[in-house]
């Protein structure tokens, strides 16, 4: 039963999040009048769709993803049905194409922001201070001489804003050395501390801990949600950002990532926390979508921005059937890779 749970809201929330991102992409189309052929959620084989005055609305079988699709991405496709070279997006201006693309990841972020207000103006919110309340007896943090109290200004040399940047950093870091974590203590005397985490085993797994507990304050009030909903939506972009920073540096392995089957497990852990911790997930992976996707990558959003770019700057359009290849063959590699990704989190689902 908790697994039929679980897969309907893994399905409820990816489908809100693409719905949400599809939906930027179909309202900005239909406003500058691009004809819309089709506005699907999900992939794969169609079970259900209702043809509008123009546009055909479907849910498709697999519950990953979705697209919008626009008169001018397949110019064959587009002879054939007749659609007027006017309603093709080559035929749009750069801003008018610009506001097209960016505002599937925009709707991704106006999600987040909406969902961390009503998680904090309805639960509450955090101080997310980065002052550690708890150290754990004989723990790596307690050999060198933290306390309760102190508060974290950097690690590694990286500036400590909110508690979620000491997860960040202290994820990242190398666990089979010693890290640098500087304090600043109740007095207000600064000292770097070097700190090597303890390796211990849990269900068979080697894991680091350096024995620091945060234990956040629980704000609330409308000035208060406001507060946390702004820190809270930087602290995910930042995330986002030293994420991919790392991935492509070589800092975070590939098999390190999560696709759908990671996504549904995090999802039936998180539904064991309630509404709140879903929305928080919700609003998290909402995040991520739009700054995944604003990457410029082909076949990205941002890989169409790209396009535009570059169109600006040689002062001329790409040629639509080169950009459309492009955006294929990086397609079929995404695709790829998906498969790579999802191959890993059976992998780590089975404990392999």
């Amino acid at each position: 039963m908790s697994f039929i749970i679980n897969l309907l809201l893994f399905i409820i929330i990816l489908g809100v999040i693409v719905f949400v991102h599809e939906f930027g992409h179909f309202i900005f189309a239909k406003i500058t009048g691009v004809y819309v052929y089709e506005f699907a959620i999900g992939m794969g084989p169609k079970i259900w769709g209702k043809k509008g005055k123009e546009t055909e609305y479907t849910i498709r079988a697999v519950p990953i993803g979705g697209f919008c699709q626009l008169a001018g991405e397949d110019l064959d496709d587009d002879d054939l049905k007749k659609v007027p070279k006017n309603r093709r997006l080559q035929s749009k201006t750069a801003w008018e194409r610009f506001l097209i693309m960016v505002f599937g990841p925009m709707n991704n972020f106006i999600l987040a922001v909406v969902l961390l207000f009503f998680i904090s103006l309805i639960w509450g919110g955090s101080t997310m201070s980065p002052i550690i309340t708890e150290i754990e007896k004989d723990s790596a943090a307690q050999k060198v001489g933290i306390v309760p109290g102190d508060k974290v200004i950097e690690i590694n040399n990286h500036r400590i804003a909110t508690s979620d940047d000491i997860s960040l950093y202290l994820a990242i870091a190398n666990p089979k050395k010693k890290n640098t974590i500087k304090v600043e203590t109740e007095t207000g005397k600064k000292i770097a501390y070097k700190v090597k985490p303890k390796m211990i085993k849990v269900k068979g797994k080697e894991t680091y801990r350096y024995g620091i507990g945060i234990q956040q304050k629980k704000t609330t009030g409308l000035g208060n949600a406001f507060v946390y909903t702004f820190k809270k939506t930087g602290s995910i972009f930042k995330q986002m950002y030293i994420t991919l920073a790392y991935l492509f540096t070589g800092g975070i392995r590939l098999n390190q990532l999560a696709g759908p089957v990671g996504i549904y497990s995090i999802v039936g852990e998180q539904s064991k926390a309630g509404i709140a911790n879903l929305l928080y997930l919700m609003a998290f992976l909402s995040i991520n979508v739009g700054v995944i996707n604003l990457l410029p990558i082909p076949a990205f959003d941002g890989g169409h921005i790209l396009f535009i770019v570059i169109e600006k700057i040689k002062g001329s359009p790409v040629n639509p059937e080169l950009e459309n290849k492009i955006h294929t063959v990086f397609l079929i590699l995404l695709m790829l890779l998906m498969v790579v990704i999802t191959f890993n989190d059976i992998l780590r689902l089975f404990g392999r």
